[in-house]
């Protein structure tokens, strides 16, 4: 008989959850990263680099190029990079009290969207309460993300409002590692198994 295996809470358990960088990651695009994710599934995961502000452009900038009304918006969202793929491509990560028709509902309190609707719905002065503007993402291909974990390149946490949308992005990725009870000083930059 040929039974599968799959992770302990199914094949799309990392979906929800906060992935943090570990020092052994050498990749400088993710060193000390802190993302958010928002997909995973056989096919592979999706994710956003929450820690990585962007000095420009500006969100009235931004919804001014987008011919988004009303100019000035009535409200902005400060703009981050979400990751090194398609890095002109804009989404929204958000909380539930607001959904369109395109948003992808990431958990119970979390939603994506990718669409101007929620742009226009913020601009206005409304939308949802907590939002992030982020240019790009971060993707990985089918196993891969699951390999990176084996080679302990992440650590996972559990989302919260906190990590996911305030604005000390300097501090996040060692306040997240608090949240674990993990002292940074105390990881190394070397991978193994033991």
């Amino acid at each position: 008989m040929n039974q599968e295996k799959s992770a302990p809470s199914g094949p799309d358990w990392l979906t929800g959850q906060v992935l943090l960088a570990m020092p052994a990651l050498r990749d400088p695009r993710f060193a000390q990263g802190v993302i958010f994710i928002c997909a995973h599934s056989p096919e592979g995961a999706m994710g956003l680099l929450l820690n990585r502000p962007l000095r420009s452009p500006k969100f009235a900038a931004l919804m001014s190029q987008l011919d988004v009304e009303p100019q000035p918006p009535l409200r902005e969202l400060a703009l981050g990079q979400g990751g090194p793929v398609e890095d002109q491509r804009g989404f929204v990560l958000h909380s539930t009290d607001w959904l369109g028709e395109g948003s992808l509902q990431v958990d119970d309190t979390h939603a994506l969207s990718a669409s101007l609707d929620v742009l226009q719905a913020i601009a206005a002065g409304g939308g949802p309460e907590k939002a992030r503007l982020l240019l790009g993402y971060a993707g990985w291909g089918p196993g891969q993300l699951e390999e990176e974990l084996l080679q302990n390149s992440w650590l996972t946490l559990p989302a919260d409002d906190e990590i996911l949308f305030d604005t000390a992005y300097q501090t996040k990725w060692h306040r997240a590692l608090a949240k674990l009870r993990i002292d940074p000083a105390m990881l190394s930059g070397d991978a193994g198994r033991a």
